[in-house]
Formats: structure tokens, C-alpha cells, sequence
């Protein structure tokens, strides 16, 4: 982790259509919260999910990332001219939660048609970290192999599966457990429950 001298952590993030918002709203107050700079891209089926599953329209995105959303930079998804669109944007990594078999598929196939897409073509090819947060189910046969190319290329495959050895109580327990292991892959700092009970 970076320590007080050095710059500002800086996270890519996009937003897709699987089902699963509120685990991109708790992972992006969780990445703000810990002092992390936020470019955000969501895509056209993102916008809906949040609409359908949170209640925010484009006029409220500022609710997604909550009361401290000046750390966040919400960029057009079909802009190419964006700063996470080219390899000299010094990132610490990106995360697309949640991320969709269709992102998978066009991630995984090398296409950089639009933001989301282009920076995590970016983020591989210069050797940061991809998490891709996984949201479907079941899995096809061509999304496992999907899987295993982007695995083979360097980003860390981490589908949306909440333990309970934590013992949640809510579904926002839930939601807490897969934001934290995935802050904890992107290497913040936070307090949410995702340890293991140490003896």
C-alpha cells in the first residue's frame, strides 16, 4: 500500500449490466471512504441496473458513491478520449463489478470498442491488476473459457460469492464480505467482516 508520501491510489471502475449494483455501490463507497481517486465508466445496461435495483437515475449518480463523491470522476463510456483509455494514466489496477458474460466475452476476445472495454485492455497490457467481478449464473462452457484467458492474461477472476463464516445477518452482510475481499485484492485499506476467525 501506498504510504503518506506517495501520490494518491487511483482505482478504474467500471459498471455493468449483471445483476449485482449493490455490490458496485458498496465497493465504490468502500474504495472513496479509504481515500482511493475513482474513474468510473458504467455502461448503457449499468445505467439501467442501477435504475432498476437502486432507485438512481443519471440525475443522482452522486448517491452511488455517496456524500464524498468529489473523489470520483465519472467518465462517458463511449468517449475513447479519456485518460483510462491510454496506457501512460498511471493506475493502481481496475475492478468491473459487477461484470457481465457479455463484458467477459468482449473483454476476454480483446475488444476495446468502448471505455470500459479499452481500459481493461489497457490495465492488461501494461502489467496492472484486472479483477473482474463476476455476477452470472450458471456459467456457459464459452464464459468458462472466457474465464480462463483472462485468468491466463493476468486479471483475477472473483465471482460474487459472499461467505458466511462471518455470520451476516442482513443481506448488507453479505454485500460487505464481497466489497471487502475485493478491496483487500486491490490492496486498500477498509473494516469490513472478510477474515478468516483467527485462534
Amino acid at each position: 500500500m501506498k504510504t503518506a508520501g506517495e501520490s494518491e491510489r487511483t482505482v478504474v471502475m467500471g459498471i455493468t449490466g449483471a445483476s449485482g449494483a449493490l455490490y458496485a455501490q458498496r465497493l465504490l463507497r468502500g474504495l472513496v471512504e479509504s481515500g482511493v481517486r475513482v474513474h468510473l465508466m458504467i455502461s448503457v445496461h449499468g445505467r439501467q441496473l442501477l435504475e432498476e435495483e437502486l432507485g438512481i437515475g443519471t440525475e443522482g449518480m452522486g448517491l452511488l458513491a455517496g456524500e464524498t463523491c468529489e473523489r470520483v470522476t465519472v467518465h462517458d463510456v463511449t468517449d475513447l478520449s479519456r485518460p483510462p483509455a491510454s496506457g501512460s494514466f498511471r493506475t493502481d489496477g481496475m475492478v468491473i463489478c459487477p461484470c457481465s458474460s457479455n463484458t467477459l466475452g468482449a473483454v476476454a476476445s480483446g475488444r476495446g470498442d468502448n471505455l470500459i472495454y479499452r481500459a481493461a485492455q489497457v490495465t492488461l497490457k501494461e502489467r496492472r491488476r484486472l479483477i473482474l467481478v463476476y455476477r452470472e449464473m450458471p456459467m456457459s462452457a464459452i464464459d468458462l473459457e472466457n474465464a480462463l484467458t483472462l485468468t491466463r492474461a493476468g486479471a483475477v477472476f472473483c465471482p460474487a460469492c459472499p461467505a458466511y463464516y462471518h455470520h451476516p445477518r442482513d443481506i448488507g452482510g453479505l454485500v460487505d464480505f464481497v466489497a471487502g475481499r475485493v478491496l483487500d485484492l486491490l490492496d486498500v485499506e477498509h473494516t469490513l467482516n472478510v477474515r478468516w476467525p483467527q485462534l
